[in-house]
């Protein structure tokens, strides 16, 4: 090495050596750590804690209508007239009492009336209200009819043997009777196979049950107004029927 690098050298750690004794800090050393304010706790935050969730009750029916009472009408045919009237505290008091709806019978108009009160717990009452009296008034029972108030999966469904296939005469004569079978043989096993209930209203037919059961029993409905044997249609309900049977 030249004189004048040694010097250069030198020079470098005399002046490192200064500026370590006046309390600088040297390039290569880990930067000191940054000092956080302290916050005064009088603005009423915990530390740590997460504000409650509101709780709210749930709207009831008046409620969620603004305060408006909402109707519901339901028609009386003429040949359920005296049924109905022969029936009607069974319809009355599930209505008013369980369901907490209003009901009255319009003589003039021959209307089912129903409306919401302001004790009624939920606003899908009264549909479910209006739909056990329509039930009754195509011709279910009221013992069955009463399911649709208590469970949410049922509904009716309703088609005409002309949907299927146009049967005029004794042809549509026939078919009826290959529905219902003698004393009502073949309704009954469809229904109990199914778990479904079954109206024939001349050329009409409504079907009482879940989703799943309808379309089984309006299957075994189409094959018979087809021209189908009730034998081979015995022995398709008896593989459902073994079928729903292991599912539950």
């Amino acid at each position: 090495m030249s004189g004048r690098q040694k010097m250069r050298l030198e020079l470098d750690k005399e002046k490192k050596r200064a500026r370590v004794s006046k309390g600088m800090r040297v390039t290569g050393e880990a930067p000191a750590s940054m000092e956080v304010e302290a916050i005064p706790n009088g603005l009423g935050i915990q530390s740590g804690s997460l504000p409650l969730k509101p709780k709210f009750e749930p709207l009831k029916a008046h409620e969620m209508s603004d305060g408006r009472v909402q109707f519901r009408k339901v028609s009386v045919p003429p040949h359920r007239y005296l049924p109905h009237k022969k029936a009607w505290m069974e319809i009355y008091t599930p209505i008013y009492e369980q369901m907490k709806v209003d009901i009255r019978m319009n003589l003039k108009g021959r209307k089912v009336e129903l409306k919401t009160r302001s004790d009624t717990p939920d606003v899908s009452n009264l549909q479910k209200c209006a739909d056990f009296v329509h039930a009754f008034m195509l011709g279910f029972d009221v013992v069955d009819a009463i399911a649709l108030l208590r469970l949410d999966e049922l509904f009716v469904e309703s088609f005409e043997i002309k949907d299927v296939k146009t049967v005029r005469g004794e042809h549509l004569s026939r078919a009826i009777g290959r529905l219902s079978g003698k004393g009502g043989k073949t309704k009954f096993a469809i229904e109990n196979a199914t778990k479904t209930r079954i109206v024939i209203a001349d050329t009409k037919i409504h079907i009482l049950g879940s989703f799943q059961n309808i379309k089984i029993g309006r299957d075994s409905l189409c094959s018979l107004i087809l021209g189908s044997p009730a034998g081979k249609v015995y022995s398709k309900l008896r593989q459902v029927a073994a079928r729903l049977a292991e599912r539950f």
